[in-house]
Order: structure tokens, then sequence, then C-alpha cells
């Protein structure tokens, strides 16, 4: 069986699904692979590198027409699919949200698998895109954070006198949320956080951050272990929580997202005008709309000295090690779906796996 994959839009995105290392091991379980000529070449990563592991280098026409599976970052170009030939199975990571007329135009002619659609279960966690993804977003929002925020970030205890340790704030506990309390306590911040989920609570101060509590919660999690959304009442005693604790705080993180809507709004104007002059909002969910007032997708902007930071490509910023996951996600993922006994895909749908991420 074929395995294909294109290049993807490079002014759009970094990453590939496909490195010389995972090539081997799909070579290694049987499959012919086949690349596009130069997929990797921004990433220091050229044609020789796939040819040494068995891979071929083909044109991008041939691979779509001839591959039986087609391993994606994004959902390729209109353009793209009507070559693709009938029968195909592709998997990525691609959107549904933004895509959906595309993809259900397609859905027919080829199997369609969207990863971010995984169930979280144990099974499931050697694929699970979205923490192996989120995990690096997390440990990157805090540097280029530190980065912009122009105080030392540990304490300091010199001679001339003590600089305080600066204080972080972490919106949603997530795996983005944790990585992100991980990296800041490793470069000496003080740190607190907040979630709608109970659960987290444990998590946090594991990681020595501080869990801000709003007052008479209730655990909003689903049962796939996602945040859903808050009541108003929750809101408001969050929001005051939030205003007072932002009054002294130098670096927030926003990581909070609700699969499939738009992004919660948590940090209003208010709050901002309270923060100190000079301090920085990091918004990992910019692209889903941001989780602060004033945020605007790959800008930033201040507002009475606070800078805001939209970013929606952070993964691009770490396109090598992002890759190198995301690859080892999708090998798993087809792995699951492959007969090697019989040479085949195995479309299996009292797999939860794979009932969960095809697209219907």
């Amino acid at each position: 069986m074929i395995i294909g994959s294109i290049t993807e839009n490079k002014t759009i995105e970094k990453r590939v699904s496909i490195t010389p290392e995972i090539s081997k091991k799909y070579i290694s379980n049987g499959f012919k692979v086949k690349i596009e000529k130069g997929i990797a070449d921004h990433l220091g990563i050229n044609d020789e590198d796939f040819i040494k592991e068995g891979c071929e280098i083909d044109s991008k026409e041939n691979i779509l027409k001839h591959s039986d599976l087609l391993l994606q970052m994004n959902l390729p170009s209109e353009e793209s699919l009507n070559i693709v030939k009938e029968k195909n199975i592709l998997i990525g990571s691609f959107n549904l949200n933004n895509n959906l007329d595309l993809i259900n135009k397609y859905k027919k002619k080829i199997s369609i698998f969207s990863l971010e659609l995984l169930p979280r279960i144990t099974r499931a966690q050697s694929m699970d895109i979205l923490s192996s993804q989120a995990n690096l977003a997390g440990y990157k929002a805090v540097v280029d954070s530190f980065s912009l925020f122009k105080k030392a970030i540990p304490m300091m205890m010199t001679a001339a006198g003590t600089i305080p340790a600066a204080k972080v704030l972490v919106v949603g506990a997530g795996v983005a949320g944790l990585q992100a309390i991980a990296t800041a306590k490793r470069m000496g911040a003080i740190v607190f956080a907040t979630d709608v989920r109970l659960a987290s609570k444990e998590q946090v101060e594991s990681l020595g951050g501080k869990f801000l509590v709003v007052e008479g919660s209730e655990n909003l999690e689903t049962e796939g272990g996602y945040a859903k959304e808050a009541s108003e009442d929750f809101k408001k005693k969050q929001e005051d929580l939030i205003l007072e604790t932002l009054k002294k705080i130098d670096v927030v993180i926003c990581t909070a997202l609700i699969p499939g809507k738009k992004a919660p709004k948590i940090i209003n104007e208010q709050m901002i005008t309270s923060m100190q002059p000079g301090s920085v909002i990091y918004d990992l969910a910019a692209s889903q709309g941001g989780n602060a007032a004033f945020t605007k997708t790959d800008e930033i902007v201040e507002k009475n000295g606070v800078l805001i930071v939209g970013e929606s490509v952070i993964l691009n910023k770490l396109p090598v090690s992002a890759s190198n996951l995301y690859a080892k996600n999708l090998y798993n993922f087809v792995l699951n779906l492959y007969d090697k006994k019989n040479d085949k895909i195995n479309i299996n749908l009292e797999d939860e796996i794979i009932l969960k991420t095809l697209v219907k």
C-alpha cells in the first residue's frame, strides 16, 4: 500500500506529517512511502534524508492519484481533492468548523479522518495530536511572553537590592496550560492558574502553581475531559476573582478553549485597565476569538501599557519538534487502521477511535 504526503501551504503551515524517522517505520511495516519534492526543505530536512530511509520522491499529481493513504497537516485544496483517487484515506487535522462544506463535498469519494476528534481514552493517547501539539504551544507561549516582559523573571538577591519574582496567571489548565505552568515555574516565576474544571486543582498544585478557586464552583467538565461552558453566575464570580488577581500579575497566558465553540471571553476591558503597565497577555485562543478583550489574531496590541499578543500559529515557531510529534501521532493512528496480515485498511466502526475520527 502507498502512503503519500504533499507539501503544505508553507506561508501558513511549517509543520510536516511525515519525517525520515517515521517513514522508515512505515516502510518496515510493508508500506511504500511517496513524498513531494522539497516537502521539508524549510526544516533543514532534505529529500536525500527521506531517500536514505527508502522513500520515493514523486510529483504532487502522482501522489494524489496513486496514494492509498494521504497524510497531511491541513485539509488539501479543492484542486488537490479533485485529483485524489476514489476510496483514498485522508488523515490529518482538518478543522471541521472552518472546512465543513469542502469536507462534505468529498467525504463520499474518500474516507476522511480528522484527528482532533479523537476520544480521550487511554488507547488513543499515542495518537492524541491535541495533547502533543498543545504541550509545545504552552511551553513556547511562556518563552515568548517572557521575552516581551521587560523585567527579570526569577527572584534575584543582589548587593544592590532584591528583584522580586514575576507573577504569572495561566487561564485554562488543560495540556497547554499545565505545560505553561511547569515552564513558568522552572524559570522562577510565581504561578497562579484558573480553570472551570475542579479536577485541574490537583494537577496545578502538583506543578507548584496556586489554583484560584471560585466560591461555590461546580465541576464544569465533560465526560470526554474537556471544559464546558460556565453559567452566568460562575462567570460573574470568576470575573471578580480574576479582577483582583490581575492587579498583581505581570504575565497572563490564555489557553481556555471549548471544542467547536468560540473561545470564552475571560479577561475583559476593566481587568486589563487594572493591570500594571508593562504587563503581557499572551492569548493562545486568538484563532477562536481570544480569551482577552482587544486580542487580534497575529498582532500585538497595546492598551494602557499592557501588551496583548494574539497568537494563531505558534507551532510554526517550533516546526521541527511539532512535526516529529505529529508524525508519530499519525503513525500510531495508521497502525490502528492497518490490517498487516491482509495488507489492507480496516475501517472498523466498532473501534471507538475509528468511529469518532471518521467524518460522517
